[in-house]
């Protein structure tokens, strides 16, 4: 699976703690080695839109579009933020 980040995801990444952005980089490099690594619950969050999450830790997701074997992630932040975002 090819893998992108967009402007949106960097912003919001460049805003992460500092630990958590060491482990969101970690996590980038396993799930372009392996998208389905167990340890990246990668799956789909919305029934009608291909929005894929990934786990970055326990507190912290990331969210991309997922297109034919390319995704771009656009979002990066806490759980309670991701939760919010997808209950719109």
């Amino acid at each position: 699976m090819i893998s992108h980040i967009n402007y949106k995801w960097k912003k919001a990444y460049r805003n992460l703690p500092e630990q958590v952005r060491l482990i969101a980089k970690k996590q980038y490099k396993l799930f372009k080695n392996d998208p389905y690594h167990s340890s990246l619950h990668f799956k789909r969050v919305h029934s009608s839109q291909a929005i894929f999450s990934a786990r970055i830790n326990k507190n912290y997701r990331t969210l991309g579009v997922l297109k034919d074997n390319t995704i771009v992630w656009f979002w990066i932040g806490s759980h309670d933020d991701y939760d919010k975002l997808l209950s719109r």
